[in-house]
């Protein structure tokens, strides 16, 4: 039989726990802490003090209490010292951050990315942002790492890119050629877009508190990030939720995929961009200005407005009857259209779904925004971090 954890190991579980809270929750009192996590004060004294030891985490006492009493002392993550760099590389942009310990951005760059760009042509450029960043950074600082969100499917173990038929990328070595260009910053590591921003959006963000999660992101294509239970559904080799690629209409449009009839076929870009009567267009301020175009009357461009939403709700209302979530986030161009058919997609998802199934569903935007890829790619960096506070 396997002994039990020492007390090392519980330490380091417990540093750990505490150091993940005060990453997602921001500045948190002692006494908070005690109550969350189910341990004493003097426990809390003793984490605390390691974790600022470590330069992790500072103590002070707050600044107004209103309240007779020693007052708890505040923890605070290091968001200034202790950072991560993300990388983002979607359709039509490339964008980098460096982002602080408890999600805060501290610098970002963006550029456009030409569609049909080819990897060591879009790497090229999120190292110069990396680089720049680097400059200004205080020499007392740490970096963790560098986390990447693709708009594609990614694995894991290397940082290929296995298939991104929007980007049209298909078995890249992404990763290798980041490495090469970055040089050494820490452990590089790679996920889904959509994966990484389902998992703040559910930890900080409009999906706090719920524990089943749908998140849509959708440009030219669709993807999603499924969370159940508390945790996100990967499937085999981490290649699950690209509900974008469920067939809806088979006699439908050809896919980038090959397939034909997708549900991205359907409510993508190109689809709203096609009812509208503007298939020459591409891009999301293309789709902007439908959505706009929309809001102010124009009968055309209500037109696919109506489209593009009865195909969102007929989508949403089999992933509710499947997952059985509590929230669905529209993302990316999704959200401008939801904001707009929000009560025609709520409508047709109603029509199909069953009752158990939706009479709970909350149908949401981005808390985060477009932040959300970011502060997800940065996730990817921190989490070596926070499972083991004192690794080196």
């Amino acid at each position: 039989m396997r002994a039990g954890p020492s007390q090392e190991e519980v330490r380091r579980h417990n540093l750990g726990t505490l150091l993940r809270y005060v990453h997602v929750h921001g500045a948190t009192s002692r006494a908070e802490l005690a109550s969350r996590l189910g341990l004493n004060r003097s426990t809390i004294g003793a984490l605390t003090a390691d974790l600022t030891t470590a330069g992790l985490v500072t103590e002070a006492a707050p600044r107004e209490t209103g309240r007779a009493g020693r007052p708890s002392l505040v923890v605070r993550p290091e968001s200034s010292r202790v950072y991560a760099y993300a990388l983002s590389i979607e359709v039509d942009r490339l964008r980098a951050a460096r982002v602080g310990l408890g999600g805060r951005i501290l610098d970002r760059r963006e550029t456009s990315r030409p569609r049909g760009m080819q990897v060591l042509d879009a790497v090229q450029p999120l190292a110069k942002f990396v680089r720049e960043m680097r400059a200004d950074v205080p020499e007392d600082t740490r970096c963790v790492g560098t986390g990447v969100a693709v708009a594609g499917l990614v694995r894991r173990t290397d940082g290929v890119v296995r298939l991104a038929p929007t980007i049209g990328w298909v078995e890249e070595p992404v990763g290798a050629a980041l490495r090469g260009e970055l040089g050494e910053l820490g452990e590089l590591t790679l996920g889904n877009h959509a994966d990484v921003s389902a998992l703040v959006e559910h930890s900080r963000g409009a999906a706090a508190g719920c524990d089943n999660v749908i998140y849509l992101y959708g440009d030219v294509g669709v993807g999603a990030g499924i969370i159940a239970d508390g945790r996100r559904v990967a499937g085999h080799g981490g290649y699950g939720g690209e509900v974008g690629h469920m067939v809806v209409n088979p006699y439908g449009r050809e896919c980038s995929c090959g397939s034909r009839g997708c549900w991205e076929t359907e409510i993508g870009e190109y689809a709203l961009l096609k009812h509208a009567g503007r298939a020459e267009r591409s891009g999301r301020e293309a789709v902007l200005e439908v959505v706009d175009a929309a809001m102010r009357g124009d009968s055309q461009a209500q037109f696919a407005v109506r489209q593009v939403g009865e195909w969102i709700g007929f989508g949403v209302g089999n992933l509710v009857n499947i997952f059985n979530p509590e929230a669905v986030i529209f993302g990316g161009t999704l959200r401008d259209v939801y904001l707009v058919a929000a009560a025609q997609i709520r409508s047709r998802l109603n029509a199909i779904a069953l009752p158990a199934c939706r009479e709970h569903i909350r149908l949401r935007t981005p808390e985060l925004g477009n932040n959300a890829a970011l502060i997800g790619a940065a996730e990817l960096a921190f989490e070596r971090l926070l499972e083991d506070p004192l690794i080196t």
